[in-house]
């Protein structure tokens, strides 16, 4: 579906759209955007995912804005623009351009520790695995507000190893949604680190400390803030920690058991209000919210006149924060690729396996969302679907689409 047929169901009826253009108009081939959706369309056929919404916009307006199979695989309802989808770690960007506006308001600076906003992680010490028995040693240096954003806190999550340290949160109650944010920083604080702060990227809780970080600095509860500083100013009405009753038909669900693997899915409830507002993955949102998320931090940082953040901050964001001498652990940043202050970011045209253009930058949630920003092309992508165990298929086939229809 282009967008002059998109026109009637762009958004849902209280978010405003983007404006809509012909493809051709804005430099995007129509046929080539079709055989994009048709990609999924056979996806859906298969059955390697109920259903999937994508949307493509150029120069500020949407050229392609397709919703391709079902809502749920359970239920009949096509999926539609307006589906409401778990975001995962979309909701760390977020969360980082939170962050961001508060060091530019002069809260704080990037190279403050942890520690001074949340006192427990003074005492925080490295655990070391020697011949499987987990050693503590002290930190060479307190964890930064900057090591938080670029994942080099020593901090890490329990589905990305298992070792001593992964363990130790697999035993937890870290992953409850009945904890506050401020009982989850204190629990975390209380484990070893993975590595020496600074020394690695490993993905990691640390958005989630940084959402507690916005709370002690705003006194302001996690979702209040992101509201009142984001979400109302870009009209993002239908993104929060939770969705009310009211909307129960409009939830975008995944298989029960992973098509591929058949092991179980299990994914939290949209409709349930939790107590932890997590900052690393509790958001859920629609595609055409996350878009006006996205198109403003195409645009430098506005969307409507509405300033969210400096455009010369969110280069900076964008940026290698990196460089040579921090070993990058895991495969979810990609070869070619490096990390910026909430986003990955695209360092060379080559060696990635998947098209794009040097400087884009993106993120993605655990249940198959992505989006991307590519500043040279001016061109933004969003893609929704709930899928945990097909997301680095789907991303890459989405990418590789998209490319091909740029003129």
């Amino acid at each position: 579906m282009n967008a002059q047929t998109a026109t009637k169901h762009a958004a849902s009826p209280t978010t405003p759209s983007l404006p809509l253009a012909k493809p051709e108009s804005i430099g995007l081939s129509s046929v080539r955007l079709q055989a994009m959706s048709d990609t999924f369309r056979r996806e859906v056929d298969k059955g390697t995912v109920p259903g999937v919404t994508v949307l493509v916009a150029r120069r500020g307006q949407i050229g392609w804005f397709d919703a391709i199979g079902r809502q749920s695989p359970t239920a009949s309802a096509p999926m539609a623009h307006d589906t409401i989808f778990r975001i995962f770690s979309m909701t760390k960007p977020i969360v980082s351009v939170g962050i961001m506006q508060l060091v530019e308001d002069g809260h704080f600076l990037l190279n403050d520790p942890v520690a001074k906003f949340i006192p427990e992680f003074a005492e925080t010490k490295v655990g070391v695995d020697n011949n499987g028995k987990l050693e503590l040693v002290p930190v060479q240096r307190q964890m930064t507000i900057q090591d938080l954003l670029r994942h080099t806190s020593g901090l890490t999550y329990d589905h990305t190893g298992n070792g001593p340290v992964q363990q130790l949160y697999q035993q937890s109650r870290l992953r409850s949604r009945k904890i506050t944010n401020a009982e989850h920083a204190t629990m975390l604080a209380g484990m070893p680190l993975v590595c020496q702060p600074g020394a690695e990227w490993n993905y990691s809780r640390s958005t989630d400390i940084l959402g507690r970080i916005i709370e002690v600095v705003s006194g302001k509860t996690l979702g209040t803030y992101l509201t009142e500083h984001i979400l109302s100013p870009l009209q993002m009405t239908e993104t929060a920690f939770h969705t009310g009753e009211a909307n129960a038909g409009r939830l975008a669900e995944a298989f029960a058991n992973d098509p591929w693997t058949n092991d179980k899915v299990q994914l939290f409830n949209m409709l349930e209000k939790p107590a932890m507002e997590s900052g690393g993955g509790g958001l859920v949102s629609t595609t055409m919210d996350y878009a006006r998320f996205a198109q403003m931090l195409l645009n430098g940082g506005s969307l409507d006149g509405t300033r969210i953040i400096g455009r010369k901050t969110l280069e900076f964001m964008a940026s290698d924060h990196l460089g040579a001498g921090v070993k990058i652990q895991g495969t979810l940043v990609s070869p070619g690729h490096s990390f910026g202050l909430g986003f990955a970011v695209r360092m060379q045209q080559g060696i990635a396996p998947f098209s794009g253009s040097v400087g884009q930058y993106f993120w993605s949630g655990m249940a198959g969302t992505f989006f991307w920003i590519d500043p040279s092309e001016d061109l933004i992508a969003v893609f929704m679907m709930q899928g945990p165990g097909q997301r680095e298929y789907t991303r890459s086939l989405v990418r590789n689409g998209v490319y091909a229809a740029v003129e």
